[in-house]
């Protein structure tokens, strides 16, 4: 049993390894987007049932704002960034330095900047995975959507088709001066996407 928590314990220690190298190289390259400096709070990492992840980010009903991209290559997935839109106000106003739009809707301008912001955080979390495993991650270009968390998740699952039982959680806050912004980053390998990234770091998946 001890060897078994070991084991656990060591797979996390790696995916959080890749969340502080993604969120250092977000930071730098905000920083430059921004031409302000950004920082990253040590990001909490931990994985996660599929379904769970709703309930994560306020329930299936709850609004939300999400960037999401297909991850293509030698460990195929898919990428959610969500955010309240609460949030997303406050990350463009206090970050970027744009002047929001009162109320629940987004302007074109603001759209785009979100998109870019989770554009960065994506090829961030997913190069420094890439890097650690050697293995071949790409992120498609970004749909943005804002819906209630269980449609999102669900038009998710009739783009890409089956998705993995599993997700990564890598909950993702900004810090600028004295404020912050949260949001939480979901990669969800395909089914035998996750044993093929812990393969490639010499660190074959359990079996129940």
């Amino acid at each position: 049993m001890d060897l078994f928590k070991d084991f656990e314990e060591f797979k996390m220690d790696v995916l959080k390894e890749v969340g502080n190298i993604g969120a250092g190289n977000a930071a730098t390259a905000l920083s430059r987007l921004l031409d302000k400096p950004i920082d990253m709070a040590v990001p909490k990492v931990q994985m996660l049932p599929f379904e769970a992840i709703a309930e994560r980010v306020g329930g299936a009903e709850k609004i939300v704002l999400a960037v999401f991209f297909r991850v293509e290559g030698d460990t195929p997935g898919n990428l959610f960034f969500i955010l309240s839109p609460e949030a997303a106000k406050k990350l463009l106003h206090r970050l970027a330095g744009i002047e929001v739009e009162s109320g629940d809707s987004f302007s074109e301008m603001e759209w785009s900047a979100i998109s870019e912001i989770g554009n960065i955080l994506a090829g961030s979390y997913i190069s420094s995975l890439a890097d650690f495993t050697s293995l071949s991650m790409t992120p498609t270009v970004p749909a943005l959507a804002m819906d209630m968390a269980g449609a999102i998740l669900s038009y998710g699952l009739l783009q890409f088709g089956e998705m993995g039982d599993s997700a990564m959680l890598i909950d993702t806050t900004f810090i600028e001066g004295k404020h912050e912004v949260e949001g939480q980053f979901f990669l969800i390998p395909d089914p035998e996407s996750f044993a093929k990234i812990f393969a490639a770091l010499g660190v074959p998946m359990s079996h129940d």
